[in-house]
């Protein structure tokens, strides 16, 4: 089948690598526009780009989709099908109506549950048991369109954002190969989704990250302690520098006042919400590198008992 591409991230990289390995022909890629990154701000190509360019595949960068140039553009390469995994933008209507098969969009989590572009860290800080991989043909509403098919995956204990990334990138590229091939053959019956289940993945933003050990469990800090690694990462204030935490774990221990250091010897164990306790494994205070904590106790000494109000 002739396809074009819409993907930006490492995350779709899978995908298109799996649909050329699977015979089909991609007539383009279009991706996001190259980002300035570092002190220096060195303009760095997406993964798509780079992993497309060294297939020798057209690839366009438009800033938008919503004009005539890259409309035009899809009308050049006509293709049957076009494919989008996280791409970062809105189809406009007349894309989307273009192909023979329409436009199927490869999305990171069981819809109608986390529409939107963050699925995969929201289902970790939500505390979902299990997430997936859901196609769908698109519509102008986002994530609304009608499903085609699914595939489901457990969120294991220690999972985090990047193993869960990794995982689903794998059975997504896999779903959308048996997509298209079920889509050509006609064996598909798009399926709607049910409305009333609907949720919502925003945008993720630094300040989400804050914990809150006062009102927070300990189960809900390790659930977004272990969604937002490697970014925004979780974090709370401490002597007036933000240290961020990377890895954590719930125990049981002596109850205490919630936001009390229980122990902050050779363990960092703080006292959460509803008599809950969190010892904190891995952190990293501002301007200084990543560490253990035991590591972190020994150049940074916190008395037990003391109170995290942040």
């Amino acid at each position: 089948m002739n396809i074009v591409f819409m993907g930006t991230p490492d995350f779709a990289v899978y995908s298109l690598k799996q649909l050329i390995a699977s015979g089909h022909n991609i007539e383009a890629v279009f991706t996001q526009p190259d980002k300035p990154q570092g002190r220096k701000q060195i303009s760095i190509p997406p993964p798509v780009k780079f992993f497309a360019s060294e297939q020798g595949i057209a690839v366009y960068q438009p800033k938008t989709l919503r004009n005539s140039e890259a409309f035009e553009l899809i009308k050049k390469h006509n293709p049957d099908l076009i494919v989008v995994v996280a791409y970062g933008k809105m189809l406009p209507t007349e894309i989307l109506e273009f192909p023979k098969y329409g436009c199927v969009n490869v999305h990171a989590s069981l819809l109608p549950r986390h529409r939107g572009a963050s699925p995969i860290q929201w289902s970790i800080v939500c505390g979902d048991a299990e997430t997936g991989v859901t196609t769908m043909l698109m519509a102008e509403g986002m994530d609304t369109g009608d499903m085609l098919e699914t595939v489901v995956t457990n969120i294991n204990e220690d999972d985090n954002y990047s193993t869960l990334q990794t995982r689903l990138a794998i059975l997504g590229a896999d779903l959308i190969c048996h997509t298209v091939a079920e889509l050509e053959k006609g064996n598909i019956l798009p399926k709607k989704q049910d409305e009333s289940k609907a949720t919502k993945a925003p945008i993720i933003t630094r300040e989400m990250g804050h914990i809150d050990f006062v009102k927070q469990t300990s189960q809900k800090i390790n659930n977004l302690v272990r969604g937002f690694d490697p970014w925004p990462s979780a974090s709370f204030e401490i002597d007036g520098k933000r240290l961020k935490v990377y890895k954590t774990r719930v125990v049981s221990v002596e109850s205490a006042e919630s936001g009390t250091v229980i122990e902050s010897d050779s363990r960092f164990i703080i006292a959460c919400a509803d008599n809950t306790s969190l010892e904190l494994l891995e952190v990293q205070m501002e301007g200084k590198n990543r560490m253990s904590a035991a590591q972190f106790l020994n150049g940074h000494p916190i008395e037990k008992g003391r109170k995290i109000c942040d």
